[in-house]
């Protein structure tokens, strides 16, 4: 019989999470259109759903995800193919399946799931293989992972779906730090990322013709759309920068946004919280985002199976990249990516995938540590 505690450290968070969502995305209804129906009604449900998943996954063991992770990295990547074919477009983007009578439904968010169970299973297996791997066990290892994370990644990349992408590449280094490897691979991968990006900004400011012979112009507009973050420019960042600038201690109040700018309920989340409940609100939400963190981060502490940790790994560097690049790009610190706030943000995909993570946290906190066996 396994004994549980329930941790009261991760669920708190997650429910004042949960509070703010709901109040700040009915306040951000009042620039949203209507034929989007009540916005804060459909989150309160998509969160009962989430529940719902926590309580379920925190019943099983892991171990039944990491025995399926295959056949769910298989089944993801399947829906993003179909996705180039069936999808829905919207602004611009075959992102979404359009399911009558629900809503649409993102395989993408879940994707970065599938990602980190096939990952800390590879990495497992890597490590109860070769106690000390020589160079080359380690980089053909390494090779096979970036197959694993580079097909979904090219199949999101041509919805276009970036922040997406990002969010793959993020959980894939978070997860190959903490995997034991050499440093000498890690010094390498950023070497040849800073020559990757420098080329291609050269490519970009100075060879425009040139670029879009090589990327086309839908990556050079994309591109543009990222650069124009650094001038301050566009209609976003402009009102939501006036927006939380103008809140001061207090705020303007509860429902109470003075200025408009797309994607309130959604990428642009936080400046409608700003705005409305001010500094002190702020300080807030930080306090909560950081308490959860870091009781995310001493999981790791305990002693539980090294594959739990390749997953906490994942979570952990998925959750603080997103809330430091969504917050980052809406106060103009950042490029605007598209990326948004955990818990916060509307939407149904990404918020049941964040409660499907919540619920493998809590089994991985199980007062007495279980030991896996699987292939």
């Amino acid at each position: 019989m396994i004994e549980r505690k329930i941790n009261l450290k991760i669920l708190i968070p997650i429910v004042l999470l949960s509070i703010i969502s709901i109040i700040t995305i009915y306040s951000a209804m009042t620039y949203t259109s209507s034929s989007l129906g009540n916005l804060a009604l459909k989150q309160g449900l998509w969160y009962i759903v989430g529940w719902i998943l926590v309580i379920i996954v925190a019943k099983l063991k892991n171990e039944y995800f990491y025995q399926f992770s295959w056949y769910f990295y298989i089944i993801g990547n399947i829906l993003l193919l179909l996705l180039l074919f069936f999808g829905t477009p919207i602004n611009n983007s075959r992102c979404w399946f359009t399911i009558p009578g629900i809503g649409s439904f993102q395989p993408s968010e879940f994707m970065k799931i599938f990602i980190m169970l096939v990952l800390a299973s590879m990495i497992h297996s890597f490590r109860s293989k070769y106690k000390n791997p020589g160079i080359k066990e380690e980089f053909i290892f390494i090779l096979k992972t970036l197959v694993i994370v580079g097909i979904p990644s090219i199949l999101t990349f041509l919805q276009p779906d970036t922040g997406c992408v990002l969010m793959y590449l993020i959980i894939y280094a978070s997860m190959m730090f903490v995997s034991g490897l050499r440093m000498r691979w890690f010094a390498t991968a950023i070497f040849l990322f800073t020559i990757l990006i420098l080329g291609i900004m050269w490519l970009y400011f100075f060879k425009e013709g040139l670029f879009i012979k090589i990327f086309g112009t839908s990556i050079y507009y994309r591109l543009e759309r990222i650069f124009n973050w650094s001038t301050g420019s566009g209609l976003q960042l402009e009102n939501a920068l006036a927006a939380i600038g103008s809140a001061g201690l207090f705020g303007h109040g509860y429902n109470n946004t003075p200025i408009y700018f797309p994607e309130s309920s959604t990428d642009f989340i936080f400046a409608v919280y700003a705005s409305n409940f001010g500094l002190l609100g702020v300080f807030i939400l930080f306090a909560i985002i950081i308490f959860l963190d870091i009781n995310i981060f001493t999981l790791t502490r305990k002693k539980i199976e090294d594959t739990n940790k390749y997953i906490i790994a994942g979570i952990l560097g998925m959750l603080l990249f997103q809330q430091i690049q969504n917050i980052g790009m809406t106060i103009g610190l950042f490029p605007i990516t598209g990326i948004t706030l955990p818990f916060i943000s509307y939407g149904g995909s990404s918020l049941l995938s964040y409660m499907l993570l919540v619920g493998i946290l809590l089994n991985i906190s199980v007062k007495k540590n279980r030991t896996y066996h699987y292939r």
